[in-house]
């Protein structure tokens, strides 16, 4: 019997993913949270063969969650399901300690196959990752601006670059406008930037979203 845990903030979301594992596996137990705080109540609660993550959550962000599980030694399995394309944000999850990434643009065939290999205790790399992760190794030094970021301040990037204001990012991740902005602040600052104009450039020049 495996017990997998989906956490995002979308009930639509959870009850597709659960449907497609449920086609595809037998002996599945499902938790669901909506957030970080739920997921880690959850997580205190039960152990966990699987923990399905997404990353933009009110609250406390899937990267937020991934850091303090491998802060805390836990070892359960994490497959990061996101909006963000996987070549883009990959490597940075992997690097705080995820065992997959799955874009939500996948196919139910590709989602099973993650599943799959994360429950086998091996690591989800698709072919886009295993070539970005080619290129990073050949410049170990080359570091971009956004990768000085931290994981809420990147998160604040993609979402201004969204189109959100301030008071929308801030809506967004449950926090004040005054942090929201001091994290715009921070973005420009860090990628050497003038305006939103400039930060909505610099996603795109880099395809981060």
């Amino acid at each position: 019997m495996k017990k997998i845990l989906v956490t995002d903030d979308h009930p639509a979301i959870r009850d597709g993913v659960k449907q497609i594992i449920n086609r595809n596996f037998s002996d599945v137990v499902f938790g669901e949270a909506s957030n970080g705080a739920e997921a880690f109540r959850m997580m205190n609660e039960k152990d966990w063969d699987l923990l399905i993550l997404d990353l933009d959550m009110p609250g406390r962000s899937g990267l937020e969650v991934l850091k303090q599980l491998r802060d805390e030694g836990k070892k359960l399995r994490v497959l990061i399901f996101s909006m963000h394309a996987e070549e883009q944000i990959a490597i940075r999850v992997f690097k705080l300690g995820a065992d997959g990434y799955l874009s939500k643009d996948s196919s139910e065939t590709e989602m099973i196959k993650a599943i799959e290999t994360l429950l086998n205790g091996r690591k989800y790399i698709s072919a886009a990752i295993a070539s970005a992760l080619v290129d990073q190794l050949g410049n170990p030094d080359d570091k971009l601006p956004h990768e000085l970021l931290s994981e809420r301040e990147y998160q604040t990037m993609l979402l201004i670059a969204s189109g959100k204001t301030v008071s929308g990012v801030a809506e967004e991740l449950s926090l004040s406008v005054t942090t929201v902005s001091t994290y715009r602040a921070r973005i420009l600052e860090k990628l050497s930037l003038k305006s939103t104009a400039e930060i909505v450039n610099y996603v795109y020049k880099n395809n981060l979203q």
